[in-house]
């Protein structure tokens, strides 16, 4: 396919949530700058997020009242579980089991525990407010990998 001035480039995930507090509080806990400043809040509470990550990513929370003035087709989901998985780095296979930790304890909910995945990383799932699941990965350590299970 030819580069084309038109092609998509992926730079920014919204998240629609419930309370954006919450949402606030979750993402500062797992590791997350999000400055009162970046928040826009009116007389009714809390209604957008927008978070440059270091990557060069853009992070947005948006309350769904917001939600529904920028995209008229918007319907609240029927179920809790989100369909993506969000995914976060951290520098070291002790910093995936310690942040999963910590998250626990907080009352967050737990997807899956911390494990050694075949491809080579340690990796765990825990839910945002909102039931988004966030994936916590080690860098890849090719002597930890293993042969994919059978699917």
């Amino acid at each position: 396919m030819a580069e084309s001035p038109l092609r998509p480039v992926l730079n920014q995930l919204d998240l629609v949530a419930r309370d954006v507090d919450a949402s606030i509080a979750f993402y500062r806990r797992l590791g997350l700058d999000v400055p009162e400043s970046r928040v826009w809040r009116t007389a009714t509470g809390a209604h957008h997020v927008d978070l440059d990550l270091p990557n060069g990513f853009v992070l947005h929370i948006d309350s769904a009242a917001l939600a529904q003035r920028f995209d008229a087709g918007w319907r609240e989901p029927s179920d809790r579980r989100g369909r993506v998985v969000i995914g976060f780095s951290l520098p070291s296979r002790a910093a995936v089991d310690a942040r999963f930790a910590e998250l626990v304890a907080a009352g967050y909910a737990a997807s899956q525990p911390p494990h050694d995945t075949f491809w080579g990383a340690r990796y765990a799932v825990i839910e945002d407010p909102d039931g988004n699941p966030v994936g916590l990965m080690s860098p890849l350590d090719p002597a930890r990998r293993t042969a994919p299970p059978p699917l």
